[in-house]
């Protein structure tokens, strides 16, 4: 493999002619390529930020072999390459300049890169979180449930809902690459990607979100419920029913990532019918630590 195997680019459209069939060839693991390039297409490309997203595609007699992304201030987002094809982007990413913040994508895949990163440029890697995505077999409900119901989240709930979004990436260790929290209130409401879980006197207490179907596929995201109402199965409800609700739509695959440190959420989605499909990890990189 060569550095001209490499075609890195920061036209979306010139991107999703190239690797647009390879994305949607296993839109579970290529997820959030999937729905995030579609929200680029769909609201623009200063969606997650004020930088320039850029592209790139793997390709090897005519076929694409892999992608990735990034729309600053995140992180690069891969899909699953071999270690030499890691070390090989690493290499041609440092030499053409780039300033990367960190990585993301299948295990292995996210170390080999950080480290043939660190070596490339001297940054230390630190791992930020390890996930893992999650696949909907047979959709169970909780009981028993908890006392309220679902709604669908509308204008007159944005406030809440920037509240929360706010208090989600916090608490993810994302808010400083996240999308503005006000913009991300107003794209949901406008096609109903947010759903509430009220108690009876109507107090919301939960929500969980769906991502558009892309290729297929739906994804659950986010999924919060501030700290002082966790553990009365607000969660467990309001996840499924917008499961169910991507069912509804047709979607051939419903997934949904989780923080493979919190062992409350892992358990309870797979009662819920979610069977673990593959690990992610994310990397930051630092600055290597002056010499004493």
């Amino acid at each position: 493999m060569t550095a001209d195997d490499w075609h890195i680019t920061g036209d979306l459209d010139q991107f999703l002619t190239r690797a647009g069939e390879f994305l949607r060839s296993r839109p579970a693991l290529h997820t959030i390529h999937l729905t995030v390039t579609a929200a680029l297409s769909s609201r623009g490309l200063r969606v997650y930020g004020e930088g320039d997203p850029v592209f790139g595609t793997l390709e090897r007699d005519g076929a694409v072999r892999a992608a990735f992304f990034r729309t600053p201030p995140g992180r690069l987002m891969l899909t699953p390459l071999t270690a030499e094809e890691a070390t090989e982007l690493a290499a041609q990413l440092a030499v053409g300049g780039d300033e990367l913040p960190g990585v993301m994508g299948e295990l292995d895949t996210a170390a080999t890169f950080a480290e043939a990163w660190a070596r490339r440029t001297g940054r230390s890697p630190a791992l930020h979180a390890r996930q893992r995505l999650y696949r909907l077999a047979e959709l169970t409900t909780p009981q028993p449930a908890p006392p309220g119901r679902p709604r669908i989240a509308t204008a007159n709930d944005r406030e809440q809902l920037v509240r929360w979004y706010v208090e989600f990436t916090e608490a993810i260790g994302e808010s400083g690459t996240s999308q503005d929290p006000g913009e991300w209130a107003d794209s949901r409401i406008a096609y109903g990607g947010i759903t509430l879980w009220e108690t009876p006197d109507g107090t919301p207490v939960s929500m969980a979100g769906l991502t558009p179907k892309v290729a297929g596929q739906i994804r659950v995201a986010p999924v919060y419920t501030p700290a002082d109402l966790r553990g009365r199965g607000y969660a467990g409800a309001v996840t499924v029913e917008v499961s169910g609700m991507a069912r509804a739509a047709g979607a051939d695959e419903v997934l949904l990532f989780t923080d493979l440190a919190n062992p409350t959420s892992n358990a309870l989605y797979q009662r819920i019918g979610y069977r673990p499909v593959e690990d992610f990890a994310g990397y930051d990189f630092h600055p290597a630590p002056a010499p004493r």
